[in-house]
C-alpha cells in the first residue's frame, strides 16, 4: 500500500523532531552545518518554509508568496520541535485537502499539493541533517522518505544510489561516490508533472 504525501509529511516531522529532541539541551546557537544560520535559526526557517507552503496551497498565489509567518519567539527547543511537529500538520491537513488541480506560487516551479508535500519534507530532512551534524548525532534521513522526494522534486538526480543520499548529494549537503558535493545546487524543479 502506498503512502499518502500527507502521512510522509507527519512521518518526516516525527522522525526529525525525535532526531532532533536528543539534542535538546545542547547550545542551540551554535552554527548549523556549513551555514550561516543557528541550529535555533534553522527550526525558525523550517516552521516558517511548513507554514508558508500551507499558505501557498490555500491562498493559491500565482506569482507571489503569502503573508503567511511563523517563528518561535525564544521557546525552549522542546516547544520548538513541537511547532515544527504542529506546522507539518497543518501542512498534511493543507495537502490533503487541496484539489488536485489546485496550483500555487514558488520560485522554483508553481507546485500542487504533492509538490509542496515534498518541499515540506525536503526542508525538515535535510535541515535536521544539518543540525545533527552540528550536533555531532548519527543520523540520515528514511530512504522511504527521501525516495518520492528525488523523484517528485529532482527529476535529473543522479541514479543508483540510496535515497537519502541522493536527496543529500541533491541539496549539496554530501559527495557521491564519483559526483563532487554540489556547492551552488540552485534549488529543485516544483513544477507539476
Amino acid at each position: 500500500m502506498s503512502i499518502s504525501w500527507p502521512d510522509r509529511v507527519v512521518t518526516a516531522a516525527t522522525d526529525c523532531t525525535d532526531i532532533l529532541q536528543k539534542a535538546a539541551d545542547q547550545d542551540w546557537s551554535v552554527k548549523a552545518r556549513d551555514s550561516d544560520w543557528s541550529c535555533r535559526e534553522v527550526l525558525d526557517h523550517t516552521a516558517l518554509g511548513l507554514v508558508g507552503y500551507s499558505g501557498l496551497l490555500i491562498a493559491q498565489p500565482s506569482d507571489r508568496f503569502t503573508g503567511m509567518l511563523a517563528g518561535f519567539n525564544g521557546q525552549s527547543i522542546p516547544v520548538c520541535l513541537e511547532g515544527v511537529r504542529i506546522c507539518a500538520t497543518i501542512l498534511a491537513s493543507a495537502v490533503r485537502e487541496a484539489d488536485p488541480q489546485v496550483r500555487a506560487f514558488h520560485p522554483w516551479g508553481n507546485s500542487d499539493g504533492p509538490g509542496f508535500a515534498a518541499m515540506g519534507i525536503l526542508e525538515m530532512v535535510v535541515h535536521t541533517y544539518d543540525v545533527t551534524e552540528a550536533f555531532g548525532l548519527d543520523w540520515l534521513p528514511a530512504d522511504e522518505l527521501c525516495a518520492p522526494v528525488v523523484e517528485r522534486l529532482f527529476p535529473n538526480a543522479p541514479t543508483g544510489h540510496a535515497p537519502a543520499e541522493t536527496l543529500l548529494w541533491c541539496t549539496g549537503r554530501i559527495d557521491l561516490p564519483g559526483l563532487p558535493r554540489r556547492r551552488d545546487w540552485g534549488g529543485w524543479d516544483g513544477t507539476v508533472r
